[in-house]
């Protein structure tokens, strides 16, 4: 049986906000926003969230992680998933993780840089989405460079079509599902950061938290997170392992 405050205190309109980022296409993170119906391992695992914990469930959706970890920070979601680091740990409290990503570049067909190491050049100039984990590892690993950032994803694909920067920085996961729309772009090895994508709740909600991750422990343990992946096409994605 749910424990009945910790059910009013992670959901305490009388139903379960979640905080969904939405891209031009789905990675292991990302939805598709398909006419305002997101589609992806996020939204499938919310939609068993309320299931389970019979709460009607509303999905806001967010063209970054940034403004999720604000929305959950400020009370106006309930739960969110987001890429965790120490920076976002300040704002939001995080369960476990149900997936490691990695985050590297993306360069044009046109550009010279082979490696990660070859990326961080003097007068590099990379597109990050705002106040992610990705773009502050990025900044960090660019000593050389400078970062340039942007609101959504869709406004990066843009700018990596045109060629206005140097490096695009993202998690290769999405990456993988982006390619189709830049012809020639390549992904680089390697990785300038490694994190997991953590559920999350307002600071100081501490049965929130406690139901929240129970749930996505069971949730890596019975299938359900890898029955998400295979359904959206990510077979080869593994689950993060047991907190």
């Amino acid at each position: 049986m749910t424990d009945s405050i910790a059910l009013g205190e992670l959901a305490p309109t009388g139903k379960l906000r979640a905080g969904v980022v939405v891209a031009p296409a789905a990675s292991v993170f990302f939805a598709a926003d398909n006419a305002g119906k997101p589609k992806g391992v996020t939204v499938d695992l919310f939609g068993a969230l309320s299931d389970e914990l019979k709460l009607p469930l509303e999905l806001v959706l967010f063209p970054n992680s940034g403004e999720v970890t604000e929305a959950v920070a400020q009370g106006k979601c309930d739960v969110g998933f987001m890429p965790r680091d120490a920076e976002r740990a300040k704002k939001v409290d995080f369960g476990p993780a149900y997936y490691i990503i990695e985050s590297t570049f993306l360069v044009a067909a046109r550009s010279k840089v082979r490696s990660l190491a070859e990326a961080n050049f003097p007068g590099a100039r990379a597109v990050v989405i705002a106040s992610t984990t990705t773009g502050r590892a990025a900044a960090r690993f660019l000593t050389q460079g400078t970062t340039q950032e942007v609101t959504s994803v869709e406004e990066m694909v843009e700018m990596a079509r045109a060629g206005s920067a140097d490096l695009f920085a993202l998690s290769r996961d999405a990456f993988d599902t982006l390619l189709p729309a830049l012809p020639g772009a390549r992904v680089l090895d390697g990785g300038f950061q490694q994190t997991g994508i953590g559920c999350a709740v307002p600071k100081g909600r501490a049965r929130a938290l406690e139901l929240l991750s129970g749930f996505v422990e069971r949730a890596k343990a019975n299938g359900l997170v890898r029955k998400a992946l295979d359904m959206h096409g990510f077979q080869d994605a593994e689950v993060a392992p047991a907190a």
